[in-house]
Formats: structure tokens, C-alpha cells, sequence
């Protein structure tokens, strides 16, 4: 698991041992910023799920001025720091929250944050074939405040499992969809009801 593009470009990350974190496979990655291009450069970036960091060290590297992570693991949050730190970024360039995602999207949004990029590679949920899927992608585009939080004209881009069927909410509009043998990617815009 690496940087690949950028001024860190070819940094090896470091990710903790056992199976709780799914890093996005470097291939993923490499599709999922070929697509965003200049979208990153001077970007305010918003990674929820953020593990390791690995989508928002992409983003700095590639010329993103800030990115604030939110990671629940207090563990996994010190890689992601150690990460930033080998990766020799400035410190001003990174936002930590050690916090549920879904706690903290709330205090974002009435704070009046909102980004260029929200990126999002959750946990993946259970198999779902029929039944409307209850995984952390889902509840990601269920979620009341999420859409404030993004910039018009920003892109939101959500992984999950091809095997998890997801309902998009009126709310959201897709915008274009990758597949990568498991791994689904895709890139969303908002459509709060304000905007309309």
C-alpha cells in the first residue's frame, strides 16, 4: 500500500496488523484519481472512514490544501498521523477527528463546513441481494447531513462491495460508476433541497 502519484508519490504506508482495516487497493486508487484529476488540486477533502489515511494522503500529495480525516480507532488514527509525518507534509494540512463518522457529520455540517471532495471507503456491510441494504455506504447516502457538506459542483465518492445493492436518495446524483472486481466506486454531486 502506497502514495502513487504526487510529491510523496512511491511512499510506502504503513497499516496496522490484523484484518481491521480493508486499505483501497492501489488500483482502485489509481482509476479513482485519474477520474478526479485537477478536482484535487487545492481541495478541501473530507475523508470519513479514513483508517490510514491513504485517500487523503493521495489528495495532498496530488496538491489538496486540507484534508480532515475522521477515524473512530484511536489506533488507527496514530498510523494515519505517522503516515502524515513520513509523507513529510505540513502539519496544517491535516484535520483529525477520532470520532464516529456518523457523530461527527452532524457538528460538521451546522459548523458550516463543506468540501471540494468527500471520499469514503467504509467497512464493507453483508451481503445484500434483496432486501435494502443496512451497510455504512448506505447510511453514508441516507444520512441527513452529508449533502450540506459537500460544495456545489464537489464530488462525493462512496466504495462498497458490488455484492451490496445501494438505494440512491433523490438527494444525490450519480455522476459515474467504476468497477473493480469487488470494489464499487462511486462519484456522486449533491442536491440539497435549497439548491433546487
Amino acid at each position: 500500500m502506497r502514495i502513487i502519484g504526487g510529491r510523496a508519490g512511491g511512499l510506502i504506508l504503513k497499516v496496522p496488523k490484523g484484518l481491521a482495516v480493508r486499505p483501497t487497493p492501489d488500483l482502485v486508487k489509481q482509476a479513482v484519481f485519474n477520474s478526479l484529476g485537477d478536482r484535487v488540486v487545492d481541495a478541501e477533502v473530507l475523508e470519513l472512514f479514513a483508517g490510514t489515511g491513504a485517500l487523503s494522503l493521495e489528495c495532498v500529495s496530488r496538491g489538496a490544501r486540507l484534508a480532515v480525516c475522521v477515524e473512530r480507532s484511536a489506533r488507527h488514527a496514530a498510523v494515519l498521523r505517522e503516515n502524515w509525518r513520513r509523507a513529510g507534509f505540513p502539519p496544517e494540512t491535516l484535520e483529525l477527528r477520532i470520532q464516529d463518522v456518523f457523530a461527527a457529520l452532524e457538528p460538521l455540517a451546522m459548523s458550516g463546513r463543506s468540501f471540494d471532495l468527500i471520499l469514503a471507503d467504509p467497512p464493507y456491510g453483508p451481503k445484500n441481494s434483496t432486501a435494502r441494504s443496512e451497510s455504512a455506504a448506505q447510511r453514508l447516502l441516507d444520512d441527513p447531513w452529508l449533502p450540506h457538506l459537500l460544495r456545489r459542483g464537489g464530488r462525493f465518492v462512496l466504495g462498497h462491495a458490488h455484492r451490496d445493492r445501494l438505494e440512491i436518495p433523490p438527494v444525490w446524483r450519480e455522476v459515474k460508476t467504476m468497477r473493480h472486481g469487488d470494489s464499487v466506486m462511486r462519484f456522486l454531486e449533491s442536491c440539497p433541497p435549497e439548491w433546487a
